[in-house]
């Protein structure tokens, strides 16, 4: 029994999480404190001070409460520290065991666990020494809950029940129906907004800036205001826009009308860092609720952001930006301006050859004269489709046909090359952990040559999805025939290039050296349409 004189504190630690609580009302906050308090009055234990961590696990120890009383012991302003039992401390056998043994008697502080009979005061009572049992216990518990609720979750992800809590901005849950989303109005228009403006060849940061001197509230903002509980807490200006928030929107796949589950995975019960899953172990189901954007302009605006547009030094970007190609080694083209900074003498040239003439030759071509010849191009394309579908269609399709068989042929060895060299190099990163484990290979010689097999099978299974995707486009060719043509209706008659028409139709330009050997500078360009490829408009207008 302590003095009642001393100045320093009991310390009544509590805690419950979402699982206990299920356990009933004997572990409830107001039973442990109860509990707590009558055992330290009864003891005469002084200054009876609560620390209390409501809806939190005991596999973690970063718990507002625990960590404040961790605060006061090393501060030596503790005499003894009460729990109901040792599950309260927490659950992971290691940890709650460095506390008891070493941190609480190393700052003075006498450990009582009530319900364990376990004190430190009394190291030859039996309990204390069968606490370690205990705790292993303990988190055995919550190892086994852990894999329960994770079963359960594991279950509805692959039903396609979504498992997120958070709606996104732009959907509210269906009050008829919570596990499915409908249009916010409001907000669904202006996500369809940042898509647009996107597609119009603005960048994150001039969407966020737009968006606030148009006086629209963020997400959060907005949530707040309809009274919708939100993970993040509102700036002191609710049009604050951030261009991560923006770019968070432009790559969530659920505007595109499907539930995504297992986006994140954490490694353990004891490590709750989100990590992001890659997209094939993601599970996604299509059609769940409705579409606020339609999938090719989603995948469209994904390509727009690996291409991000770069100013020049003027501060201009080109609306082809991203789009335009050297013919000869493929290389993008460089974005310049004159010298006396006007935009009408903007120009592209090849970015190889910029930095080494040797490499590639010019292919020089004013901002102007290209957008003549894709407004041309573009023109002549979509005035052909209106009057001659079928035939373009049976075109299209013989074209098709043949690159796709070459393509498919080549990407299926490709695939199966790297698919037997991944099992190749999962054989050799065992064989040479078992000649470590023999002695046979040094500890610096393994860490070298399995940090080369993890390097190099990690390049192969990213080169594996995109030979899969590649696959997977090659072999519905026909289907974007089909797709391509309405879209390219909608230009018909077109009179100026339009950035959105750039990117709804056009997959990148290719632009050939100029000829100048008839005493005349021309210059041709070849046209890559998305989902198709290159229209032979020669072959066409020969059936005019």
């Amino acid at each position: 029994m302590l003095g009642a004189t001393t100045n320093k504190i009991t310390a009544l630690y509590c805690r419950l999480s979402q699982e206990d609580e299920r356990a009933g009302e004997s572990l409830s906050i107001e039973n442990q404190k109860a509990m707590l308090l009558q055992y330290a009055r009864d003891h005469r234990f002084p200054n009876p001070t609560f620390f209390v961590d409501d809806g939190y696990s005991g596999t973690t120890y970063d718990r507002p409460g625990f960590q404040a009383m961790l605060n006061e012991i090393e501060s030596g302003n503790v005499a003894v520290a009460l729990t109901k039992d040792l599950s309260r401390l927490g659950r992971n056998s290691a940890m709650t065991g460095l506390y008891t043994t070493f941190t609480f008697p190393e700052n003075g502080v006498r450990f009582i666990a009530i319900n364990d009979d376990f004190d430190t005061a009394d190291p030859n009572n039996i309990n204390y020494d069968i606490a370690g049992m205990k705790n292993w216990v303990n988190e055995f518990y919550a190892r086994d809950t852990s894999r329960k609720i994770r079963a359960v979750q594991k279950a509805k992800g692959e039903r396609g029940v979504p498992l997120t809590t958070n709606v996104p901005y732009g959907y509210v849950k269906d009050p008829e129906n919570p596990k499915h989303w409908i249009f916010d109005p409001e907000a669904a228009a202006v996500v369809k907004r940042i898509f647009e403006m996107c597609m119009n060849g603005r960048g994150p940061s001039q969407i966020a800036n737009q968006l606030r001197e148009d006086g629209i509230l963020t997400p959060t903002a907005y949530k707040d205001s309809q009274g919708i509980n939100s993970p993040n807490t509102a700036s002191e200006d609710p049009c604050h826009w951030n261009p991560n928030s923006v770019v968070h929107i432009l790559e969530r796949r659920e505007y595109t009308g499907c539930t995504v589950n297992f986006k994140t995975y954490t490694n353990s019960i004891w490590d709750k860092k989100q990590r992001e899953n890659p997209v094939e172990k993601q599970s996604i189901f299509y059609g769940t609720h409705e579409a606020l954007v339609s999938v090719d302009v989603f995948d469209k605006v994904q390509q727009i952001r690996q291409n991000r547009l770069r100013k020049t030094r003027t501060g201009y970007t080109s609306t082809f930006s991203g789009l335009v190609f050297c013919a000869d080694c493929g290389e993008k083209l460089y974005y310049g301006a004159t010298n006396n900074g006007k935009r009408e003498g903007a120009f592209f040239d090849c970015s190889k050859h910029l930095k080494n003439r040797e490499k590639c030759t010019g292919h020089f071509i004013r901002e102007s004269v290209l957008e003549r010849l894709v407004l041309k191009h573009v023109q002549l394309v979509t005035d052909y489709i209106l009057r001659h579908k079928q035939h373009f269609v049976s075109v299209m399709q013989r074209q098709l046909q043949l690159e796709s068989e070459e393509n498919l042929k080549a990407s299926r060895k490709q695939l199966e090359r790297n698919e037997r060299r991944i099992a190749e190099l999962k054989r050799l990163f065992i064989k040479i952990y078992e000649d470590n484990a023999k002695g046979k290979l040094s500890d610096e010689r393994f860490d070298m040559m399995s940090q080369s097999y993890e390097a190099e099978q990690k390049q192969l299974e990213a080169e594996v999805i995109t030979l899969r995707q590649e696959i997977e486009v090659q072999e519905r060719q026909i289907e974007n025939i089909e797709k391509f043509i309405p879209k390219a209706e909608k230009y018909v008659g077109i009179e100026e290039i339009d950035p959105y028409m750039l990117r709804e139709l056009i997959k990148a330009i290719y632009v050939e050296a100029p000829d100048k050997s008839s005493g005349k500078r021309r210059q041709n360009i070849h046209i890559k349409y998305d989902g198709i490829g290159f229209i032979p408009l020669e072959e066409l207008m020969k059936h005019e």
